[in-house]
Formats: structure tokens, sequence, C-alpha cells
């Protein structure tokens, strides 16, 4: 998948599992001569016509039962391709013409400006064809020219004649709403610059966008440029094309990798529909005005791309996460290694935008806009109370640590991998053989208590904090088998507040001699200093125990306390 194979498309095609295709754009050879890279365009007549025959018979054998097929193709062939195709077992739903006057010269006839574009489904009555998403429809002549209220807000279909002038391409003109889409010439910006027979993306684009859905499978068999996959991979589908040509194959491959999705399609944007605001009596006379001569509607469409683009983009994220969130949240799997480096995997696949940290801030973005709520979360994210216990003092002191180094929040943390490695290197070295997601969902919990331990913390009373005593003694010390904070401090100032569960447990934990090089790196360097311990048996829960931290932390100012507990 997501890849040009070099080969014939028959074969190709017939090794796809059948019915797994969505969508089937095929440009073929018109058998007219063409010099292509490595094809010979022309056949006789009737191995023409069987040629096509196989190559059609693989498109209905790979494409699933609701899967559509377009076909573009010159005069030459069009009446027999189409007639072929229904033999095979297709339905006509639109013949299309795409009619461009900046057309191929003839010097004994009329000057070839058109092609024609064939939509057939497998079933009359099942398939995609989405009609009523307001990226699918033009403005109609009511709204467009005479702002007419009786128009269908929502705009209309497009008809079956696509049209270009080159003098329009900047799309309508007063009076008509036609969609105009170009041709791609020698001298467009849209070129790839290696295949003369390049479709136009904003045409591809309207095709793959009304005939399929996000994530679905769009083939194209006759590859070439790549543009159908270029459209298909920025409009968030997944797509495979054939060539017979290594030389298209690899430019079809470099032109796929340097797209994301969400990118804008080339060619100027379609006036494609937005929720326009209701037109007043007294506007419906006189059109919308231009601005530098170009129809208000245009200044939408713009605008209208963007926010696709944007929502394309988007969406390939969500799809990302519902695929590697293993039913967890999303807090979850940004702070889960393993669980983030398949969500980054899935993003990196669909060649979303960024890096591993935007996609994290993207999903964070979304989540607080609930954006992910019907993505169910079926797993239990948050540490227990007796896990965050073992290494909440561990993740704090690192969150602080990282912030005074200049990280601006928890969640730039989180969401970018180094700095989340740095995070993990400091909280394991005051918490050693825990689990590296724990320090994170502990820093995570941390911040979501914080604002109920600020206000618990009014309603407590702390009691007096034990005489102070050599850190490096203190485990010789029997402490109370009882919840209640500890201190570490020098004789100036106070370095850190803890709680724990079980104030003897912590010491025994976190105290030892070979631990106490750990504790000395909070001394400032430049000071001599000698660090000691001091704790107050206070009891509760572990709520009530971060109230009471909380209390500790407003009293002494500790320097390596997390902010958000100060009251």
């Amino acid at each position: 998948m997501n890849s040009v194979v070099l080969g014939d498309c028959v074969a190709g095609m017939r090794a796809l599992a059948a019915g797994s295709v969505d969508l089937v754009f095929a440009d073929p050879p018109f058998n007219i001569g063409y010099d292509y890279d490595v094809y010979h365009d022309r056949q006789e007549h009737e191995a023409y016509l069987a040629w096509s025959k196989q190559w059609i018979g693989a498109v209905h054998r790979a494409l699933k039962p609701d899967g559509s097929f377009w076909l573009a193709i010159g005069d030459e062939y069009a009446a027999e391709l189409k007639i072929i195709s229904q033999e095979i077992g297709f339905h006509t739903r639109s013949w299309v013409i795409w009619y461009y006057t900046f057309g191929v010269n003839c010097k004994q006839k009329f000057t070839r400006s058109h092609a024609h574009l064939f939509y057939f489904v497998k079933d009359r009555a099942k398939f995609t064809f989405r009609a009523d998403e307001l990226e699918n429809r033009i403005p109609s002549a009511r709204q467009l020219v005479y702002n007419d209220s009786r128009g269908n807000p929502n705009g209309r279909l497009p008809d079956d004649t696509w049209i270009l002038r080159p003098q329009d391409s900047a799309g309508f003109t007063a009076g008509e709403d036609t969609w105009y889409i170009p041709r791609v010439a020698g001298t467009f910006k849209e070129r790839a610059g290696f295949h003369g027979c390049q479709m136009p993306e904003q045409l591809l684009g309207r095709i793959i966008r009304v005939c399929s859905n996000s994530g679905e499978l769009v083939v194209d068999p006759f590859s070439g440029s790549a543009t159908t996959l270029a459209v298909a991979k920025k409009l968030g589908r997944r797509y495979l094309g054939f060539d017979l040509s290594p030389e298209y194959v690899e430019r079809g491959e470099s032109r796929l990798a340097g797209i994301r999705v969400g990118d804008r399609l080339d060619g100027d944007a379609e006036p494609l529909m937005s929720a326009p605001s209701t037109v007043s009596k007294s506007q419906r006379s006189s059109p919308k005005k231009k601005k530098n001569g170009v129809p208000a509607v245009f200044a939408e469409a713009e605008a209208n791309a963007e926010t696709r683009s944007l929502a394309i983009a988007e969406r390939g994220l969500i799809e990302a996460f519902a695929a590697a969130c293993d039913g967890y949240s999303a807090d979850r799997v940004v702070a889960d290694p393993e669980l983030n480096a398949a969500f980054a995997a899935r993003c990196r696949a669909i060649a979303l935008p960024g890096s591993e940290r935007d996609w994290n801030h993207y999903l964070f973005n979304l989540r607080k806009a609930g954006k992910l709520a019907e993505i169910k979360t079926a797993k239990r994210s948050e540490l227990s109370w007796e896990d965050f216990d073992r290494v909440s003092f561990a993740s704090e002191i690192a969150l602080k640590q990282m912030m005074d180094a200049g990280a601006e929040s928890l969640d730039e943390i989180l969401c970018d991998p180094q700095l989340a490695a740095q995070f993990d290197a400091i909280a394991v070295r005051f918490a050693p053989d825990a689990q590296t997601v724990n320090y994170r969902l502990a820093a995570l919990k941390l911040r979501k208590e914080a604002k109920n331990a600020r206000t618990r913390a009014q309603l407590l009373k702390i009691g007096r904090l034990s005489k102070a005593m050599a850190l490096n003694e203190v485990r010789k010390i029997s402490l109370p088998d009882a919840g209640g904070i500890f201190v570490v401090q020098t004789d100036r100032e106070s370095l850190y507040v803890g709680e724990a569960l079980n104030l003897q447990g912590r010491v025994q934990a976190s105290f030892q001699k070979n631990s106490m090089s750990v504790w000395e790196t909070l001394l400032d360097s430049k000071k001599k200093q000698t660090l000691s311990f001091s704790y107050c048996q206070t009891g509760g829960d572990k709520r009530d125990l971060l109230g009471y931290q909380s209390k500790f932390i407003e009293k002494l100012k500790p320097r390596y306390n997390f902010e958000l507990f100060r009251t």
C-alpha cells in the first residue's frame, strides 16, 4: 500500500485481494501513438480492445461491491470502452465531459479540446457518493450571481460538463456557475515535468472526495505522473499505483515522498461550499462585490480550502490515534513510550505533516476540544495511589528541574521525545526500578490533583515538623508507619517537601546510603551545605496528604516543588 509498483497493472490488480479496493481512477493509453517512456501506444484495434477488456476486468474484480470506477478516455475508443465496461458488469452513473479550450491543435480537423470521464459502479443501488458533504458542492447561480435567498444554502452538485478556458483560470465569471478545471499545460506550475499526460489535481480531487471516504483505498492502474496518488495522499486516503516505466515509478515515488496529508491541492482553489450566511432581501438583487477583479466567492473558496486541508490532516491524526491507542486515553498514548511510538508510526505511515512533537501536541489539543469523544477509552490510564506514592516525588523534582531549565509546561515535556527522555533520566535517579510510563503518569496526576490539593489545604491544620536530622543518618531512625510529610532541607532553605503513605517505607526506599549522592545534586555547588531531614505525621488518605503537602509548600517555599501546589 501507499506506493507505486513497477509492473503490469493487470497482473498487479489480479494479485490484490478480490473486493479490496474502494475507488479506481484509470487514465489509460488512448492508442493514438503517444510517445510514452516504455509503452508502445499504437496497437491493432482488436488487440487494444482485448487488452482493455483484461485490465477493466481486473478492476472489476479488485473493487469492493460498493466500489466506484472512473475511466478517462479520448474520442477514439470512448464508445468501445464504455460498452466493454458495461459488459463486464459495471453500471454507468455519469458520462462527464471535461472540456478545455486550450487543447491540442489539429491541422486537418477540429482541435481536440475535451476528454470523456465515465463514472461506473458495480452496484446500481449501493455505492459511495458523498453528495451532501459541503466540500463536494458548488455555489448555485442564485447564490453566486443574484444572492437570492431562494437558493439552497448548501449549494448544488456540479454539472456533468467540466470546463476551462485559459482566461477564466481564476474560476467563475459573472453570470456563470460551471466549475472550471484547467488542463495541465506545459507551462503550468503544477506540471510534474516528466509525464506528458498529467491530470489536474483539482479534477482528481473532485472525484476522490465525492466517491471515497477518508482512509479508503484509491488505485490508479496507470500511475504515470502519480497525480492520482498524490491527490489521494493529500486527501487522507490510502493509495496504490502501477506503472511499467522504472523512471516513472522512481519519479512518482519521489513526488509522493514530498507530500503530506492535508497539503493543498495544486491549481486554483475551487469555490466549494462553506455554510453561507443568510442573504437579506436588500442583497438579493446585486451580486457579491469583486475584490481586485475576483468574485468574493473565490476569497471564501481560498479560506475554505485551508480549512479543508486542516480538517483532512486532523482526521488522519484522529484515525492514527484510534488505531494506536489500544483502548487508552490520549494522555496515556502521549505518556506511554510504547503507545506513543505506535501512534507516531501511524502518523508517519499516512504522511502527516510534522514530527512526533507536533502530533502529540495536536492530539492534546483535540482531546481538550472534545474531538476524541467518539473513541471509547476502555482501559485505565491513571496510576493507582500506591504506584503514584512510589514515584511522585521523583516526578515532581524532575518536572521542576525541567521547567527551571526552560521547559514551558508538562505538556511540552511529554510531547517532545527529547525533553521526555531528559525528564525520565532525572526521575529514575530518585526512584529507580519503576516503569518509565509511571514517572510520566505520576506527573500528569500531580497536575490533575494540584487544584484539589490547594483547596483542601485551606481546610487543613498542619502540625509541627520534627527536629531536623542529618539526611545520611535518617535511615537509622524509626519513623511512623503512617502517612505524613517530609522535608529535605539545608540550614538555609527548604529544597523539597514530599508526602508519603508510609514515612518509614519512604525513608527505607529513598534515603539509603547509595542514594545520598542523588539528593546532593539538589545542593548549590557553589555553597558548602549539608542535607537534613524532618517530618510531620499527618495521617489521612493520599488526597489529604497532597493537601498537607500544599500547605507546607506554601509555608516553606521549597525550591524543587511544583508551583501549582502553592495556595
